[in-house]
C-alpha cells in the first residue's frame, strides 16, 4: 500500500478546521514540543484507541522524522481513516520555521 504523504510546504497555514494532526511519539518527544491543538496517542496504543480519535476529514499524522507516522497512517487508511503522513516529520516541521508548543517551561523542541 502507498501512503499518501504531505510535505510541510503543502499544509495549510493556519492548519484547516476538520484536519486533525495526530502525533504517534512517546509521551517524552510529546512533552518536549508538539504541533498546538494536535492529538496525541503512542504508536504503541493506536489500535486500541482508534476509537477515541476526534472526528475529522482528514487526519495528518506525525512523528519525528516521518517514519512511525508513515506505519501509523498505513494502519489508519486501512480502517477507512483518511489519512496522511508528514513527509521529514515535525523534524521537518520545525526546521521550515512552523510553530510548535511544550508543556513545560523550556522552549519547544523536537526530540
Amino acid at each position: 500500500m502507498e501512503i499518501p504523504t504531505a510535505s510541510v510546504a503543502g499544509v495549510p497555514d493556519p492548519l484547516p478546521e476538520g484536519l486533525l494532526v495526530l502525533d504517534v511519539r512517546e509521551d517524552d518527544e510529546w512533552t518536549a514540543g508538539h504541533v498546538e491543538g494536535s492529538t496525541h496517542v503512542r504508536l504503541m496504543e493506536l489500535g486500541e484507541r482508534l476509537a477515541d480519535l476526534p472526528p475529522a476529514e482528514q487526519t495528518l499524522v506525525v512523528c519525528r522524522s516521518g517514519n512511525r507516522s508513515a506505519y501509523a497512517a498505513g494502519f489508519l487508511l486501512q480502517q477507512g481513516v483518511d489519512a496522511v503522513n508528514l513527509e521529514g516529520g515535525l523534524l521537518a516541521w520545525h526546521a521550515a520555521g512552523r510553530p510548535l508548543v511544550a508543556d513545560g517551561d523550556g522552549p519547544a523542541a523536537v526530540l
